[in-house]
C-alpha cells in the first residue's frame, strides 16, 4: 500500500517508467500477435482442388526461400495416372507454370504467372466471358486487364513478345493458354491438383493419396495447401518476422534500461527520505519493499495500458508492414487472448528486474549518512562501478583493433561489440568523466560577463548524478544510430564498389519494367547475358542459383565459361557438396530431369551466382529463364528501342542497383530500430529532467531571491539542458568512432578497394534535434510552472 501511495504521490517521477513499459508490452503484443498469425492463404487459383499434392521439399538455408525441386517428366505422368485412379477422384491434373506479362503490369522476380488451361480447373474462378483457348494463338486473361474475347494482346515471355487473341476472360489472377502452347513455355510440375465427384470425403481421399505417393510428395488438405503460396510471400513473412523479433528485444532491453536509470536516479534524490525512514524504525528489506512496490505499481498499470494499445494497434501496424513490403499482401492479422496476457506479465517482470539494482541502494542507505548529505554529489562513483566501466571500456578498445584487421564476416561483429563495449564502459564511466570533462568544454564560460553561464558550468560540475543521468541516454543513441546507419551505409558502398569492380565491361542492360530480360531483348539489345534459374543438387537436393553463361563471360568476370556438359561451382558449393574440380556433379534443372555434368573450376565466394551452366543448356530445360543482366564489353549507342522493356545503364550504376529492394528492406529495418531506440532514449531524458526539475524547486526559489528574474532562471536551466545533451551527443559520436574506423579500414584490406566512410547526417542530425527540443521542454515547463507558483505565494 506505501508503495502504491508514494507511486501516486510522485508520479511526475515515475511517468517516463509507466511510459516505457506501456510502449514496451505494447510492441510486444502487437509482434508477437503478428508473428504468430498464419498469414499464408491457398493460392486462388488452386483453392478449387480439394487435394493437392506437391513434390518432395529440398534442402533450404535460412530466410531463403524456393520452389521445391520438381518431378521428373516421367514420374510426375506416372503420379497423375495413379492418383487419378484413386476411388473418388474425378480428374488430376498437372499444374505447370511459365512467365508471362501483358505490358504496363508488374511482376516480382521470379513469379510465373502463365498456365495451360487445364489448370483452370483447380481454380476457385472461372470464365466470365467467352471461352477457351482452342488453338496456340487464343488466350484467357484476368479480366481486370480490361481486355474483351477477340482483343489482341501481346504477352512478353522469356523467349520474347508474342502475340495472341484473347478468347476468354477470368474473375481471377493468370494468363491460360492451351496445354500443347503451354507445354513449350513451361518448366517441371511441382503440384497435382485432384478434383474429387460429388459427396466424396477428402479426408479418404487424402489418405489414400498418401498412400500411392509414399516418399514422392507431400498431400495438403485445408488449410495446409497455404503451403504452396508463392515463395515471395514467404521470403517476405520470414524478413518481417526478423524486424518484429529485433523490435520487440530491443523494446525489452531499452524498458529495463529506462526503469532501471529512473529508479536509480529517483532513489539518489531521496536519499534523505529513505534517511527519515530509517531514523524512525525501517528496516533495510523494508525500503527494498517499498521501492519494489512502486515497480509493481508502476509495471501493472503501464503493461496494462501497453497490452490494450498493443491489441488496438495490432491491424494497423499489419497495414504499415505490409506497405513496407515486411508482409505480403492480404495478410491478416489473427487475436489471440492468451497473447496480451503474457505480455502484461512481462511487463510487470520487465519492471521488477529493472528495479533490481536502485532497491538494493535504497537498502543501503544510513540514517545519518544520509541527514548529512550535502547537496552536491559528493562520491557519485563506487569502486564496482569504476572498475566495470574500465573493464568494457577496454574490451570495446580490443574490439576495434581487430575491426581493422578481421574478415568481412567477422567485421559487422566487431564493430557492434565495439560500440556496446565503449557505450556501456562510457555510461559507467560518466559520473567520473562528467566532471573533469564539463569543467574543461565549459571553461570560457567561466570568462563570460554575468551570472548565467557561471551558474550553468557549476550546476553541471557539482550535479554530477544529474548530469550523468542525462548524458547516458543520450550517448547510448547517438552511437547506436551512428553505428548502424554509418555501418550500412559504408558496407551498402563498399559492395557496391566491389561488384562494379569484378566486371569488366563498358556497361550494363538491365529491365524496365519487367523482372528479367527476354532473348529477344538480349538479342536486339546485344551483350553477354547471365540467364537466371535455380538448379538442386547435393545432398537433399539443395536449392543453388545459378546462371546460363556464354563464352563473353570470360571477358566480363575472367572466369572460365563453362561449356557443353561441364560446369562452374563456388568454393562453398564445392565444399558443402564434395565437388571437387575434374569430378561429377548431379544436378537437377528447372524440368526436373537430372544431368552430371563435369566440373571444370572452382571460383571465388564472391561471384554473384553459386553455379554457371552453359547458356544453351539452361534454356533447354528452363524454357522461363529470364536473364538479370547482359554486359555489354564494347561500346554501343545508349538509347534502346522502347519495346525491349530494358535500359542501358553503367556497370557502377548497375551494381549499386542490383539489390535495390534488398537494400530498401535493410534500411527501413536499420531506421525502426533506430527510431525505437530513440524514442526510448527520448522517455528516459524527459523522465530525467522532469524528475530533477520537480527537485530544483528550493534552486529556483533562492535564484528568485538572489535577484535573478524568471527569464534568467529558465535561461539558466535551457543552457545547462542543451550543454548536457550536446556532451551525450559527442559522446556517441566518440564511442561509434573506433568502429566505424576500424570497419572501413577493414573493408579496404579485404577488398582491396578505396572506401570512404559514409555518415548518415540527416539520422543524426534529426535524432539530436529531436532530443534536445525534448530535453529542453522537460526542463523549462515544470520549471516555469514553478515560478508561477512562487509569484503567486
Amino acid at each position: 500500500m506505501i508503495g502504491l501511495a508514494t507511486a501516486r504521490e510522485r508520479w511526475s517521477s515515475f511517468l517516463g517508467c509507466f511510459v516505457a513499459v506501456a510502449l514496451g508490452v505494447a510492441v510486444v503484443t502487437t509482434s508477437a500477435l503478428v508473428l504468430l498469425s498464419d498469414g499464408t492463404k491457398v493460392p486462388e487459383r488452386l483453392a478449387g482442388a480439394p487435394v493437392l499434392v506437391q513434390s518432395p521439399a529440398g534442402t533450404q538455408a535460412g530466410g531463403i526461400f524456393v520452389e521445391n525441386p520438381p518431378w521428373a517428366p516421367e514420374r510426375a505422368e506416372e503420379l497423375r495416372r495413379r492418383l487419378a485412379g484413386l476411388p473418388g477422384v474425378a480428374a488430376a491434373v498437372t499444374d505447370r507454370s511459365f512467365y508471362a506479362q501483358a505490358a504496363d503490369t508488374e511482376q516480382r522476380a521470379g513469379e510465373r504467372q502463365g498456365h495451360p488451361w487445364s489448370t483452370a480447373a483447380l481454380a476457385e474462378y472461372g470464365l466470365s466471358e467467352g471461352g477457351p483457348p482452342a488453338t496456340g494463338s487464343e488466350i484467357v486473361v484476368d479480366r481486370s486487364l480490361g481486355f474483351t474475347p477477340g482483343d489482341p494482346l501481346t504477352v512478353l515471355t522469356a523467349r520474347g513478345p508474342q502475340r495472341f487473341s484473347v478468347s476468354g476472360t477470368m474473375d481471377g489472377p493468370g494468363y491460360y493458354v492451351t496445354d500443347r502452347r503451354a507445354a513449350d513455355l513451361a518448366g517441371g510440375a511441382r503440384t497435382i491438383g485432384l478434383l474429387l465427384e460429388p459427396g466424396t470425403d477428402t479426408g479418404r481421399v487424402a489418405a489414400a493419396a498418401r498412400s500411392a505417393v509414399g516418399g514422392d510428395g507431400t498431400v495438403l488438405t485445408g488449410a495446409s495447401r497455404g503451403a504452396l503460396a508463392p515463395k515471395q510471400d514467404e521470403t517476405t513473412r520470414w524478413i518481417g518476422g526478423q524486424v518484429l523479433t529485433a523490435m520487440a528485444v530491443l523494446s525489452s532491453f531499452v524498458t529495463v534500461f529506462v526503469v532501471s536509470s529512473t529508479f536509480a536516479f529517483a532513489v539518489a534524490q531521496r536519499r534523505r527520505e529513505f534517511g527519515l525512514l530509517r531514523t524512525i524504525g525501517a528496516t533495510p528489506r523494508q525500503l527494498k519493499r517499498l521501492v519494489y512496490g512502486e515497480a509493481l505499481a508502476v509495471g501493472a498499470a503501464g503493461a496494462a495500458a501497453g497490452a490494450l494499445l498493443g491489441v488496438v494497434l495490432a491491424p494497423t501496424m499489419t497495414g504499415v508492414l505490409i506497405d513496407a513490403g515486411f508482409q505480403p499482401a492480404g495478410f491478416e492479422v489473427r487475436l489471440r487472448w492468451w497473447v496480451p496476457v503474457a505480455a502484461f506479465a512481462s511487463g510487470v517482470a520487465v519492471a521488477l528486474v529493472g528495479v533490481g539494482a536502485a532497491s538494493r541502494r535504497a537498502s543501503r542507505v544510513k540514517p545519518l549518512e544520509a541527514m548529512r548529505e550535502a547537496v552536491v554529489d559528493s562520491r557519485p562513483m563506487t569502486r564496482r562501478r569504476r572498475v566495470a566501466g574500465l573493464a568494457a571500456t577496454a574490451v570495446g578498445a580490443v574490439c576495434s583493433v581487430g575491426t581493422a584487421f578481421a574478415g568481412a564476416d567477422a567485421i559487422v561483429l566487431l564493430a557492434l561489440g565495439t560500440a556496446m563495449s565503449l557505450t556501456v564502459g562510457l555510461t559507467l564511466l560518466a559520473p567520473a568523466l562528467v566532471g573533469p570533462v564539463v569543467g574543461a568544454l565549459t571553461r570560457p564560460l567561466a570568462r563570460r560577463p554575468g551570472a548565467t553561464a557561471v551558474l550553468v558550468r557549476e550546476n553541471m560540475i557539482t550535479a554530477v548524478r544529474r548530469t550523468s543521468a542525462t548524458v547516458a541516454p543520450v550517448l547510448a543513441t547517438v552511437a547506436f544510430a551512428v553505428l548502424i546507419t554509418s555501418t550500412v551505409e559504408t558496407v551498402r558502398s563498399a559492395d557496391t564498389a566491389r561488384q562494379a569492380a569484378a566486371v569488366r565491361a563498358e556497361s550494363a542492360v538491365v529491365p524496365s519494367g519487367t523482372p528479367g530480360l527476354s532473348d529477344a531483348a538480349v538479342a536486339r539489345a546485344g551483350g553477354t547475358p547471365l540467364l537466371s534459374t535455380t538448379v538442386y543438387g547435393g545432398d537433399g537436393a539443395a536449392a543453388l542459383t545459378a546462371a546460363g553463361v556464354s563464352s563473353g563471360f570470360e571477358q566480363v568476370y575472367a572466369v572460365p565459361a563453362p561449356r557443353g556438359g561441364t560446369v562452374v561451382v563456388t568454393e562453398a558449393v564445392a565444399a558443402a557438396h564434395g565437388w571437387r574440380k575434374g569430378r561429377d556433379a548431379p544436378l537437377t534443372l528447372e524440368d526436373g530431369r537430372t544431368r552430371r555434368l563435369r566440373v571444370t573450376a572452382v571460383v571465388d565466394d564472391s561471384m554473384p551466382y553459386q553455379v554457371l551452366l552453359p547458356h544453351d543448356l539452361v534454356r533447354d530445360h528452363d524454357p522461363s529463364a529470364l536473364a538479370d543482366v547482359a554486359y555489354r564489353t564494347t561500346r554501343a549507342p545508349a538509347h534502346l528501342p522502347a519495346g525491349l522493356h530494358a535500359d542501358q545503364v553503367s556497370v557502377a550504376a548497375y551494381a549499386d542497383s542490383d539489390d535495390a529492394e534488398e537494400d530498401r528492406l535493410v534500411w527501413i529495418f536499420t531506421l525502426m530500430l533506430v527510431v525505437v531506440s530513440a524514442g526510448y532514449t527520448a522517455i528516459a531524458v524527459a523522465s530525467t529532467l522532469l524528475t530533477a526539475t520537480a527537485g530544483r524547486v528550493r534552486d529556483v526559489r533562492v535564484l528568485r531571491l538572489s535577484g535573478a528574474t524568471s527569464r534568467q532562471v529558465l535561461l539558466a536551466l535551457a543552457a545547462e539542458t542543451c550543454c548536457v545533451v550536446a556532451l551525450g551527443a559527442a559522446l556517441g559520436l566518440a564511442t561509434a568512432a573506433p568502429a566505424l574506423f576500424g570497419t572501413v579500414h577493414g573493408l579496404r584490406q579485404e577488398l582491396g578497394l578505396p572506401v570512404r566512410l559514409s555518415l548518415a547526417w540527416p539520422w543524426l542530425t534529426g535524432v539530436v534535434t529531436g532530443l534536445l527540443l525534448l530535453a529542453t521542454a522537460a526542463t523549462v515547463l515544470p520549471a516555469r510552472r514553478a515560478l508561477g507558483r512562487l509569484r503567486r505565494a
